[in-house]
């Protein structure tokens, strides 16, 4: 519409410039033509300058329109695929890097699992190969944010029971205590259908957010170790949240 204006305005100066060397022509004398004909240069300059500018700082209002489209989107939940449970894309402060689905007896998809890091504590690692960020996300002195939320009903013993048969053995029979107080942790009653617990993990601490909302800590360099293995190693309880994480994690502006 700017555009289309300018070029109507450059149209009419045109048209006036030739009625101003047809007067100049008959009453005017040649001097007055030159005068308008220079005239008519300069207004054909400064409306091509003008349209130059006009479309320049459209195309430049189009780039930070699309920036910021791309920025909203880059905020909005992600869905995971198998059960169509949603992670925000910021979680105690961190931030979305990717999502898995955990299945029981190869067909029960008992909870979708979501990781969230600080970007800056992998900014060195992100270029990196797989194998080099699997090694940081295995040493729990990266911060990082491990979302369940629960895709069926079941009860709480069943869950912890399940969770501590995999962690249990990545323990080398030091700590185990801690597996007690983990349990204790959680209260009593089933887990529904989405219900939600968080486990952030800096270096030898791991808090705890229950599903009732109730937050604990356990201090313990070989638990936050083994919970990291759990989610992030050789045999991890959800291959595709890892294989995500992974993706994730190169993909970090």
């Amino acid at each position: 519409m700017m555009r289309q204006a300018l070029n109507n305005i450059l149209i009419r100066r045109q048209q006036t410039a030739r009625r101003l060397l047809s007067v100049g022509g008959v009453s005017l004398g040649q001097k007055s033509a030159n005068s308008a004909s220079r005239n008519v240069a300069l207004l054909t300059g400064l409306a091509v300058a003008a349209t130059a500018t006009a479309s320049y700082k459209h195309h430049q209002h189009d780039s930070i329109l699309c920036q910021a489209i791309q920025s909203v989107n880059n905020l909005m939940p992600t869905k995971e695929p198998k059960t169509g449970i949603l992670f925000p894309h910021f979680c105690t402060g961190l931030t979305y890097v990717g999502c898995g689905v955990r299945v029981k007896y190869g067909f029960v998809k008992v909870y979708a699992v979501g990781t969230y890091v600080d970007p800056i504590a992998v900014a060195a690692v992100k270029k990196q190969s797989d194998a080099e960020i699997e090694k940081a996300l295995l040493d729990p002195m990266y911060p990082r944010t491990i979302r369940i939320v629960m895709n069926r009903s079941l009860s709480i013993d069943k869950y912890m029971a399940a969770i501590v048969e995999a962690i249990e053995p990545r323990m080398g029979g030091v700590d185990l205590d801690k597996l007690k107080e983990f349990k204790d942790m959680n209260p009593p009653g089933d887990l529904i259908e989405g219900s939600e617990m968080t486990m952030t993990i800096r270096g030898d601490t791991m808090l705890y957010r229950n599903c009732a909302g109730s937050v604990g800590a356990i201090h313990s360099e070989v638990f936050c170790k083994a919970l990291c293995d759990t989610y992030y190693g050789k045999d991890p309880v959800s291959p595709s949240h890892k294989e995500d994480v992974i993706k994730g994690i190169k993909k970090l502006p």
